[in-house]
């Protein structure tokens, strides 16, 4: 009966205090796990050493690679599955889960082998310079060993989200987090290990993830149960849970190359010192954008489940929240960047020539930042929608048609500053496509089928009056 009641709270707690009971769990789990990342760049740097940090940031798009496989089953799933609870069909939500694991278990089979193959060959790719080459290959032989627990811990997550039960799938990311900054610590300074120690403590830390989430599963405390029959692969199932995922893969991988361009044209340009400073600005990006990323993942849910449910008003007033919320958050990013961008590189590191160089690039980064929070929660709108081509379309626009062209064209020009002033530029471009999607489809909100905003509008009416004689 618990159970039970943690999914349909989703279409009956009030907007604001159901956004807020999913969104503050998926904030501090996602922060949390943000923040080993920058922990582990700052002890990387001081540990070892700013071209320590260049290694890691030249293997970071192969890791994004593995998180887009496991962005896309798992955002696709949760996607699917919000979908059929709110429908009333729990065994095909189950069905729909069992393939997401089977999916994991086949694809990681791809990480572990190439593992041995291709690892040094694509971080050579991918930029890796003879100097910075062997930091890339020892960070990432071991992550690529355990793609298992990472695809696992990953994808599972969001599944964890999608039925409402937010709290566990926040411990299941701070605990793993908090551990992976203990035996970082231990690694790298006790005992020495420089890079490796911290892959090494990455890969613990997803065990202990899989470990927790295997756990939850068996005890009884989730909505979904799984039997044998459900992990046999269904085309109709895979189809739409790829099809749902693909704008979240396609947006990682985007990433991905786009890291790729971003490190090829800083070593041309610039060399391996901006891609030291570049990557720890990139922990700063991830750390801006994480609280509003929470707030996407958790609105995910109850739009979700009021779609699949045709409660339209319900989907609209989250859907506006979330505007309103993430677009503060963004600006506070603006504003705490804009008046204390050494205070965040000093964090980092003590060399006053990396300070000096994050300084000056981070405030054209993140010149355009207040407009992101529109892009992200549009983005993740689709995704819960299942309109898997609009969704698509709002992935690839950021990363794929504005940043990477701009990464590459500019720095002819204009040198490393080039490469900084991409990100605002696409920024703008990327905010004016999801401001002119969310006003051209803003009635679709309110219906099943994309209807005209006219229709949309009555059947919203309908429900509210239903829900009120019901009372």
């Amino acid at each position: 009966m618990k159970q039970k009641f943690q999914s349909e709270r989703l279409g009956t707690e009030p907007i604001p205090k159901l956004l807020k009971s999913l969104s503050i769990p998926a904030i501090i789990g996602m922060v949390v796990m943000a923040l080993y990342n920058v922990i582990d760049t700052i002890f990387i740097s001081y540990g070892v050493g700013i071209s320590a940090v260049a290694g890691v940031t030249i293997s970071f798009p192969l890791m994004m690679i593995m998180m887009a496989i496991s962005a896309a089953m798992g955002i696709g799933g949760a996607s699917v599955i919000s979908r059929r609870l709110g429908e009333r069909k729990e065994k095909e939500a189950n069905k729909v889960f069992g393939n997401v694991l089977t999916l994991i278990l086949l694809l990681s089979v791809l990480g572990f082998v190439g593992a041995f193959t291709f690892l040094e060959p694509v971080l050579i790719l991918f930029g890796a310079t003879p100097d910075i080459l062997p930091y890339a290959v020892e960070y990432m032989f071991p992550i690529l060993l355990a793609t298992l627990f990472f695809t696992f811990g990953f994808a599972t997550n969001s599944i964890i989200r999608s039925e409402g039960n937010a709290r566990f799938a926040m411990m299941a990311m701070i605990i793993p987090s908090v551990l992976n900054i203990i035996l970082d610590a231990i690694f790298i300074f006790g005992l020495n290990m420089g890079v490796r120690g911290a892959a090494y403590a990455t890969v613990i830390s997803q065990v202990v993830t899989s470990v927790m989430v295997i756990q939850y599963f068996l005890s009884g405390k989730s909505t979904l149960s799984l039997t044998i029959a459900d992990f046999k692969l269904k085309l109709a199932l895979v189809k739409e849970i790829t099809l749902v995922g693909l704008p979240a893969f396609v947006q990682q991988a985007a990433g991905s190359l786009m890291m790729i361009s971003i490190n090829a044209m800083l070593i041309r340009f610039g060399g391996e010192f901006y891609v030291g400073v570049f990557g720890i600005i990139q922990r700063i990006i991830m750390m801006s954008f994480m609280p509003m990323a929470g707030i996407m993942q958790g609105m995910q849910p109850i739009v979700g489940y009021n779609y699949g449910a045709k409660n339209f008003a319900r989907l609209r007033e989250t859907v506006l929240l979330s505007l309103k919320i993430t677009t503060i958050m963004s600006v506070a990013v603006f504003l705490i960047v804009m008046f204390f961008p050494s205070f965040l590189m000093s964090i980092f590191t003590s060399d006053q020539a990396v300070i000096e160089a994050g300084v000056e690039s981070m405030r054209v980064m993140f010149a355009a930042v207040f407009l992101i929070g529109i892009q992200i929660i549009s983005s993740g709108l689709y995704q819960a929608l299942g309109k898997a081509k609009l969704a698509l379309i709002l992935s690839l626009s950021r990363q794929f048609l504005f940043l990477i062209p701009l990464v590459l064209i500019l720095p002819h020009f204009i040198g490393t500053t080039g490469v900084w002033l991409a990100f605002p530029i696409a920024d703008f471009f990327s905010f004016l496509l999801a401001g002119y999607l969310l006003y051209r489809h803003r009635g679709t909100f309110l219906s099943n089928e994309g209807s005209s905003d006219e229709s949309s509008q009555q059947e919203a009416v309908k429900y509210k009056e239903a829900t009120q004689s019901s009372n």
